[in-house]
């Protein structure tokens, strides 16, 4: 669908606040943002709520977006999605989601483990179940490093905390996944010898 006329075609009518180009972008981009939101959302209704307030935030900002590159769509999807993001941690901020942070040294942030984890075994659907499994915070800092590449400096500021207070977080994050991995490979084994 990149460059494709009826896309520009849709976006000016969503500019000018047509309502069959809303419903068509709606649909289009539905699956695209509740994918980014369910990464930093509890459950899928939470997320869904999300969804709708960004696309809220993003008709209105329509007028003002820019395309980076030569394809259209890429754009689009790359400035949608900081919306997004930005959209869940702010609803975490408003539903008393409260980002409880300890610092800690940096020397307890490198953990390194060479081994094969079950994450391979896993499916998307279960990958996202493991990290909805984790704190407010935790999921937060996580997904904006691991998955969506800010540094910790961004992290700090996007979410009013200290950069070790980030650095601290990810690397509980990491290992709350690492035993929830663990978990899993223990049931799954004792299921099969069962």
């Amino acid at each position: 669908m990149t460059n494709r006329p009826d896309l520009l075609h849709i976006i000016q009518g969503c500019v000018k606040a047509n309502r069959d180009s809303q419903k068509l972008f709606y649909q289009l981009y539905y699956g695209y943002s509740l994918g980014i939101c369910m990464r930093y959302c509890t459950d899928s209704n939470d997320a869904a709520e999300v969804v709708n307030d960004g696309f809220l935030k993003v008709f209105k900002a329509l007028d003002s977006f820019n395309p980076q590159y030569a394809d259209v769509e890429v754009s689009l999807k790359g400035w949608m999605k900081r919306i997004m993001i930005n959209t869940a941690i702010d609803h975490l901020r408003k539903n008393k989601q409260r980002f409880l942070v300890a610092e800690i040294f940096d020397n307890h942030f490198n953990i390194t483990d060479d081994t094969e984890t079950s994450i391979d075994k896993m499916s998307c659907k279960e990958i996202i179940a493991v990290v909805q499994k984790l704190s407010p915070v935790y999921r937060a800092v996580f997904n904006l490093f691991v998955i969506d590449g800010y540094k910790h400096e961004e992290i700090a500021q996007q979410l009013k905390i200290s950069v070790g207070a980030s650095k601290s977080n990810l690397s509980k994050a990491r290992m709350n996944i690492k035993k929830f991995l663990q978990d899993a490979d223990i049931n799954y084994y004792e299921q099969k010898i069962i």
